[in-house]
């Protein structure tokens, strides 16, 4: 996937729910600062901030945002490329969530810690931009 010249604000702008729409402006303006890198839409519905490449065992590769989330319909997804487990402590601290494999569910920011959420996006961007290809969760591995 490569980023799009799709306006991330008119795509936030866009978004039904308001407490999906409110916690997109305020990962925008966190990822933002964490980064130092600018938003950029990944496809129709991603907000990515820098990029990196990924390829897997099974011989699939790409490009993602190093940073990214989606306000999905149920939640906003915030996406760890090098997977939950890495932050098993903190996401102890992080409030209410639910995880996928490479991904934080959160249905609303206001009841989760915004310091810890922001270290760990902190950290797996670090580690995502200092890795070599190969560091990613494949979201198609089942195991």
């Amino acid at each position: 996937m490569e980023a799009t010249s799709t306006s991330v604000s008119s795509f936030i702008d866009g978004v039904a729910s308001p407490v999906r729409r409110r916690d997109a402006q305020t990962l925008v303006a966190l990822m933002t600062r964490i980064t130092g890198e600018q938003p950029a839409m990944w496809g129709p519905s991603i907000v990515g901030f820098g990029s990196y490449h990924y390829k897997y065992a099974s011989g699939r590769e790409g490009n993602a945002g190093a940073a990214a989330f989606s306000p999905r319909k149920g939640a906003t997804t915030v996406y760890l490329p090098d997977g939950v487990d890495t932050y098993t402590e903190q996401l102890s601290r992080l409030g209410n969530h639910t995880t996928g494999a490479g991904c934080l569910y959160i249905k609303d920011l206001a009841k989760v810690d915004l310091d810890v959420l922001g270290g760990i996006i902190a950290e797996s961007y670090r580690r995502v931009t200092a890795e070599t290809p190969g560091s990613g969760v494949d979201p198609k591995d089942d195991s």
